[in-house]
């Protein structure tokens, strides 16, 4: 009983990037496309919103050493039918996440890169239950996609 209330409790999600501090702060993130995609996008940046060098907290933003970036999103979802059965109903689809984000400093484009992430799944009879499951998805393959264009940020070279 033990091992399964420590298993059960060990399996959360936490993203990539939230132990480790990072001198990094995305002062404007504007977004357009698929609503659905970009809350999630959203919500794994906003960790980046508002970041304070730990060090130096009690000084004015201005002395912090961190990075400085703007980025622009767009995003897209596409719902995919990859085959059909005999009567001619969708069996399987394909949904895809696509992003294009710039990302900014000081009003200098310093990086134009365009992601993708695809998941292919069968179709449920119980529409309900198709839904939840492509809601799932989409979260999982915007965070997947996110945590790389966290990446990307942090690995800029400003030099």
């Amino acid at each position: 009983i033990l091992f399964s209330v420590f298993l059960i409790t060990s399996c959360a999600y936490e993203p990539v990037f939230l132990k480790k501090s990072y001198d990094i702060k995305l002062e404007n993130i504007s977004f357009s496309g698929e609503n659905e995609v970009n809350k999630v996008i959203e919500n794994q940046l906003g960790l980046f919103r508002n970041v304070k060098n730990e060090k130096n907290s009690s000084q004015p933003e201005k002395n912090n050493k961190s990075k400085i970036y703007s980025i622009d999103i767009y995003s897209k979802l596409d719902k995919i039918i990859i085959s059909k059965n005999n009567k001619g109903d969708p069996q399987k689809f394909e949904k895809a996440v696509t992003i294009n984000y710039k990302i900014i400093k000081n009003g200098k484009l310093i990086l134009t890169k365009e992601l993708q992430q695809k998941y292919v799944y069968n179709n449920d009879e119980d529409k309900f239950n198709l839904e939840q499951r492509e809601q799932i998805i989409i979260r999982n393959l915007a965070r997947s996609i996110t945590d790389i264009i966290i990446s990307s940020i942090i690995n800029i070279d400003d030099n």
